[in-house]
């Protein structure tokens, strides 16, 4: 899908990966000033572009690039009919509709065979390749580095710029190698790779860096837990997150709707091979991880950092050395309703939400549905499934899990941002505490009051068969 006008690519010697593609879509570099960046791919939805489009209008310019922006309505969707009920979301919905008709952009609505989350959407179509610039005004655009893209979240003002010139100005971020070893256990999934790696750092942690996440664990995962891992390296801090292209990658890409065919495609590998940190670079911070002896982690507080393992207790705040940290922590208790030395699995949970742009893959529904299978969900419980587009849908009704889901006592819903947050009519009415496959535990996240605990597809079917969290094995 990149267009004509894309830079020329450069030398590829002796950097890392986020070097190479960094330097591969350099349009301008001056000193003292941000560089300015080639944009392959523009995604936009609903929630963030009518901004920009009205920024266009006002200063007489058009989309330089409709064919390398692609559209998507997900954020205000309601997942449980196809019917728009709020004015608010039905207004920003319309006005997609009408910048995208007028500006010649592809656009998959709501009700569409293709419709879906952004960061669902455009993976499993082939629109995202290694070696690709990706922005979207939205932070979870990092989601796309699992390719070996330099994906990134952009403002409003951004979204216009992009729009208008299909460049966009950055400052060169440093870097920052994470490196997992050992093997996962049982149990154990790339959710809570991340939670235990944000766990460590800090929510904050990799600020002001782009992460390259390599080591034998991920060399091993699938495409879908590597989006998971990319996709919440903004809850790190971190500006967009990468992983080395391989022939997992080569192979989920091959044969999809916009991948290349034929001599393009072998032209488009062998450069995507290049796409690998040289031996020996080096990075401005290097973080190694055991996965080893990790188990399934959950948060107990209202930022990803504030996470433990399963069987792990509520930490109390006198515990933290760090002043901010013991404040936080003293907040998150609060907010949260919880009482540290509280184990984590005795906490009893109102609703499990499966789906989000971190979770909702057909991998992330097997994973519940394995769980689930032969069980009810607990009597106080409910438990909503919201796949992240309606071809993971589709693919899920063919292997039956829905069938799953459903005797299960769970709803089984159209595909949306749902409850990851309160843009529609999936949110927490009150202080209920909801166990969520998605990326995010701020406070009033999911709803006004409510109160988040991040975890896996597999906790997440575990918790609603239980009322309270709990990891698969707990189940034996």
């Amino acid at each position: 899908m990149p267009g004509t006008d894309q830079p020329r690519r450069v030398s590829t010697l002796g950097r890392t990966l986020i070097d190479k593609v960094w330097d591969s879509k350099v349009v301008h570099s001056g000193p003292d000033e941000p560089d300015l960046l080639y944009i392959d791919l523009h995604l936009i939805h609903e929630a963030s572009s009518p901004q920009a489009f009205d920024g266009l209008r006002i200063s007489g310019r058009s989309v330089r690039r409709p064919d390398l922006t692609l559209a998507v309505e997900d954020h205000n969707v309601p997942t449980d009919s196809l019917v728009i009920t709020d004015g608010m979301s039905r207004r920003q919905i319309e006005k997609l509709r009408e910048n995208c008709a007028e500006a010649g952009i592809r656009l998959f609505r709501l009700g569409d065979r293709e419709q879906g989350i952004v960061h669902v959407v455009g993976p499993q179509y082939g629109f995202i390749q290694p070696g690709m610039s990706v922005v979207c005004g939205d932070s979870h655009t990092s989601t796309h580095g699992a390719f070996g893209a330099l994906a990134f979240g952009v403002g409003t003002s951004d979204v216009e710029h992009v729009l208008a010139t299909q460049t966009m100005q950055l400052t060169r971020p440093m870097t920052m190698s994470v490196e997992f070893t050992g093997t996962l256990p049982p149990d154990v999934s790339a959710k809570d790779l991340i939670l235990a790696l944000i766990a460590r750092i800090g929510a904050n942690g990799a600020n002001g860096h782009v992460i390259e996440y390599s080591g034998a664990p991920l060399a091993r995962m699938s495409m879908e837990g590597r989006m998971t891992m990319c996709n919440m390296s903004i809850e790190a801090g971190a500006r967009a997150g990468l992983i080395a292209p391989d022939q997992i990658t080569f192979d989920y890409l091959a044969g999809l709707p916009a991948a290349p065919r034929g001599e393009a495609w072998d032209e488009a590998v062998a450069y995507w091979k290049t796409l690998a940190t040289d031996p020996g670079t080096r990075f401005d911070h290097t973080v190694r991880l055991d996965v080893g002896e990790l188990t399934p982690y959950v948060t107990w507080g209202t930022n990803p950092g504030q996470a433990v393992p399963l069987g792990d207790q509520v930490p109390e705040p006198a515990a933290f050395a760090d002043p901010e940290q013991r404040a936080a922590a003293r907040r998150a208790l609060v907010y949260m309703g919880l009482v540290p030395g509280t184990r984590m699995d005795a906490i009893e949970i109102d609703t499990v939400f499966v789906g989000s742009c971190t979770n909702g893959r057909i991998e992330d529904l097997r994973a519940v549905a394995d769980v689930l299978r032969g069980r009810r969900i607990a009597d106080s419980v409910d438990m909503l499934v919201v796949p992240g587009s309606m071809a993971v849908r589709r693919q899920a009704e063919e292997e039956g899990l829905h069938e799953v889901f459903t005797a299960s006592g769970a709803q089984w819903r159209l595909s949306g941002c749902s409850m990851c947050l309160g843009m529609n009519t999936d949110r927490l009415i009150g202080a209920k505490r909801c166990a969520s496959t998605s990326n995010r535990n701020y406070e009033g996240r999911q709803g006004a009051q409510a109160r988040t605990h991040l975890v896996s597809p597999a906790v997440a079917a575990a918790t609603a068969v239980t009322g309270r969290l709990a990891a698969p094995s707990n189940l034996l």
